[in-house]
């Protein structure tokens, strides 16, 4: 009985289909890198907005402070309210989640095209 070719939740291919094309990979791992852009850019946003609401910094302030603890860095400039600081250590925990959401988005394409590539080679269908 042959197997449907519907596609899967995850958008990759399933076991029985063979390794996309070097162009169909390089397309999903462009999406990939968007997604982890898009992501990137939405939390450098509400960083931003967040450091210039409860410190009142200035756009260069907000945005480097933004992007020291988005990059794991640590905040540059010293946070004066309690509101400052219970969003300083808040945007550090999301912060923490992007970089590992981030990673996940762009490593997953890459993981299952070499375990997928392995499983082919290997010719262990089921």
């Amino acid at each position: 009985m042959p197997r449907t070719q519907r596609p899967l939740l995850t958008g990759f291919e399933p076991r029985h289909q063979k390794v996309i094309s070097r162009t169909a990979f390089a397309k999903r791992m462009a999406g990939a890198i968007g997604l982890w852009l898009l992501l990137t850019f939405g939390g450098l946003a509400i960083g931003m907005i967040g450091y210039a609401w409860t410190e009142g910094m200035g756009l260069a302030d907000s945005f480097v402070n933004a992007a020291m603890i988005l990059s794991g860095m640590g905040p540059v400039a010293e946070l004066h309210t309690t509101a400052g600081k219970v969003f300083a250590g808040s945007y550090a925990i999301l912060s923490g989640l992007i970089i590992v959401i981030g990673a996940g988005f762009v490593l997953a394409p890459i993981a299952h095209r070499v375990l997928h590539r392995f499983h082919v080679e290997s010719g262990k269908e089921q």
